[in-house]
């Protein structure tokens, strides 16, 4: 079973001029019940339909099934998704043993900056980069889901 590890972050800093790649991300949730989320994404010039389990005790290590569907498919399945869609850039910044992906946020959730970073276990210890604010993994006000129904610009 596919399981995905990610902690969540907060930027507080200049991380721009490590970034090695910029992708514009657009999604939408199908359904975002707390035991499972359906999330249609499209992700440059790609579309995905990903499944989400509940968050195990840790909040931070779930399911995560993805499956590649075509542009124009996803495209279509947007316009059954709940009313903002999240609309981000996402950066690939390497640092230490991991790569960090920050997301700046557009549209609803202007003025929202947030890093991630996929680990290979639970507790597994990880070099922070000096940009890395205060962690929100177990905050679901920051949840992706979340900012599609409540937008970080209604808080």
């Amino acid at each position: 079973m596919p399981i995905e590890i990610e902690r969540k972050f907060l930027v507080s800093g200049d991380f721009m001029t490590e970034a090695t790649e910029a992708t514009e991300i657009v999604q939408g949730y199908l359904s975002r019940s707390p035991d499972r989320t359906v999330r249609i994404r499209i992700r440059g010039e790609k579309g995905f339909i990903t499944i989400k389990g509940r968050a195990g005790e840790e909040q931070n290590a779930r399911y995560e099934w993805e499956k590649e569907i075509s542009v124009e498919d996803a495209r279509e399945l947007l316009n059954l998704c709940e009313p903002f869609p999240v609309i981000k850039t996402r950066y690939l910044i390497p640092f230490g043993n991991h790569v960090f992906e920050v997301d700046v946020f557009h549209r609803e959730n202007e003025g929202l900056v947030m890093a991630e970073v996929e680990l290979r276990a639970v507790g597994e210890e990880f070099e922070k980069p000096p940009w890395l604010g205060k962690e929100v993994t177990s905050d679901p006000r920051y949840f992706n889901s979340a900012l599609s129904t409540n937008p970080f610009k209604k808080w």
